[in-house]
C-alpha cells in the first residue's frame, strides 16, 4: 500500500464515525522510524472516534498498524488537539 492510500482508508473509517465529516483532515509527517498520520476533527467529534476507554481508536490502530508502507518505516497513528 502507498501512504495515500493509507490516507483514504483512514479517512474513510473516521468520516464514518463523525458528525461533521468535512472537518476531518489527515496530515502525513516522516521522521526516522515511524511515518506519522496526524487526524485533525472537530473537537466535538474526539471523543467519538476516541470512544470509550479508547476502544474504537484502538480498534482503528489495530488495523491499520498491520500495513507495512517500507520494509523500515512503521505506521503511527495520532489525534491533533
Amino acid at each position: 500500500m502507498t501512504k495515500e492510500t493509507v490516507k483514504q482508508l483512514l479517512i474513510t473509517i473516521v468520516q464514518a464515525l463523525v458528525t461533521k465529516p468535512d472537518d476531518v483532515s489527515i496530515d502525513i509527517t516522516e521522521d526516522d522510524r515511524f511515518i506519522n498520520y496526524n487526524i485533525t476533527l472537530s473537537p466535538e467529534d474526539v471523543g467519538r472516534v476516541i470512544g470509550k476507554n479508547g476502544t474504537v481508536i484502538q480498534a482503528i490502530r489495530s488495523l491499520v498498524y498491520g500495513i507495512r508502507i517500507d520494509d523500515v518505516l512503521r505506521i503511527k497513528l495520532n489525534i491533533a488537539d
